[in-house]
C-alpha cells in the first residue's frame, strides 16, 4: 500500500508545475517546522553550539532547512521527470571534469557526500551526463518505502546497495570495475565509527569511504548538491583525495577519513539550511567504542 501511495504521489508531482510544487514545499516545510516538536527542538539544540549562534537565529534557520527538508522530499518524486535533455533546467555542475579525470584512471571513484540539499539530485547530475553511478543506502524502516525509493533512482540509472548487508560485495565489485560508489558520510556510524571532531563534537564517522579507497587504489571526490537563490541546483566537485599509505593502516585510514569529515563540515557550516540538523548524528558516545578498533580523534572544537 505504502509503495503505490510513494509511487502516485511521484506521478502527481511529475505532472505539477515545477515552480508550484516548490511552493508546496514551502508551505509544507513551514508546517511540517509547527508540527514536530521534538524534531524541531533537537535541530535548534544541535544547531546551537554547532555554530555558535543564539537560539533565536537557530530557530530561523531551522525553519529554512524544514522548507528545504520539504522541497528536497517533493523533488525526489519528481524525480521521474528528470532526463538528458531537460536536467539542465534544474542542474548545474562545476568542476564535472575532476570526476571525469577521476574515473579515467580506472579504479573507480568513491563519491562523498551527506544529507545536503537534494542529496538524490546529485546521482542524477552525474549520471544524465553518461557517467555510471551506484551509490551505498541505508535501508529505510519500512521496506515499501525502500522499494519505491529504489524504484525512483532507477529513473535516474543509479544502482543502489543496502548498508549493512551482502550487497556491500556488489558494491566493491563496482567500485573495482570502474564506477562512480556514492557515501553518505554524515550519520552515525555506531560504534564500529571512527571518532572524530564534527562540527564542534566527537562524532562516530563512517570509515567505508577510506576503506574502499585503501582496498582498490580509488580516488576519493567530495561532491554536493546545493540549491540556489534562483531555484536551481549546483552541484560542486571538490578537489581529489587520496589514500595515503605509511604502513600504519588504522592511522591511514583514521586520516583520510578526518580529512573527508573536515570538508562535510565546512560545508554544512557553509550552507546551514540544507543539512538535517534534525537527524541522530551524535547518538554514538566515544566511551561506546570498539575495543581494538581505530583511534579517536581529540582534537579542539572547531571553530565557527
Amino acid at each position: 500500500m505504502q509503495y503505490k501511495l510513494v509511487m502516485f504521489l511521484s506521478k502527481v508531482a511529475c505532472h505539477t508545475p515545477y515552480r508550484l510544487l516548490m511552493a508546496i514545499g514551502y508551505v509544507l516545510g513551514n508546517l511540517y517546522y509547527l508540527l514536530v516538536k521534538k524534531e524541531r527542538e533537537r535541530a535548534v539544540a544541535q544547531m546551537m553550539p554547532a555554530l555558535g549562534i543564539p537560539e533565536q537565529e537557530a530557530r530561523l534557520l531551522v525553519r529554512a532547512s524544514f522548507v528545504n527538508l520539504a522541497r528536497n522530499v517533493l523533488e525526489i518524486l519528481y524525480m521521474p521527470h528528470l532526463n538528458e535533455k531537460n536536467f539542465e533546467q534544474y542542474i548545474e555542475i562545476d568542476h564535472l571534469e575532476r570526476l571525469k579525470a577521476a574515473l579515467a584512471e580506472g579504479h573507480g571513484v568513491a563519491i562523498v557526500t551527506g544529507h545536503i540539499g537534494t542529496w538524490e539530485w546529485l546521482s542524477a547530475a552525474f549520471t544524465l551526463n553518461g557517467l555510471p553511478v551506484t551509490a551505498i543506502a541505508k535501508p529505510q524502516p519500512n521496506m515499501q518505502y525502500t522499494y519505491a525509493l529504489n524504484d525512483l533512482r532507477k529513473t535516474i540509472h543509479v544502482e543502489i546497495f543496502s548498508r549493512g548487508t551482502s550487497e556491500l560485495i556488489a558494491a566493491a565489485r563496482a567500485l573495482k570495475s570502474g564506477k562512480i560508489l556514492g557515501f553518505l558520510v554524515d550519520q552515525d556510524a555506531g560504534p564500529g565509527g571512527a571518532f572524530l571532531p564534527f562540527l564542534g563534537r566527537i562524532a562516530a564517522t563512517p570509515m567505508g569511504p577510506a576503506v574502499f579507497a585503501r582496498k582498490f587504489n580509488s580516488p576519493v571526490l567530495p561532491a554536493f548538491i546545493l540549491r540556489q537563490p534562483n531555484g536551481k541546483h549546483k552541484v560542486v566537485v571538490g578537489e581529489v583525495m587520496r589514500y595515503h599509505d605509511t604502513g600504519d593502516t588504522d592511522k591511514d585510514l583514521l586520516e583520510l577519513t578526518a580529512r573527508m569529515t573536515k570538508v562535510v563540515e565546512n560545508i554544512i557550516r557553509e550552507n546551514p539550511t540544507q543539512w538535517l540538523w534534525f537527524q541522530k548524528r551524535w547518538n554514538t558516545k566515544p566511551e561506546q567504542q570498539k575495543t581494538g578498533k581505530h583511534h579517536t580523534v581529540r582534537g579542539q572544537e572547531s571553530k565557527k
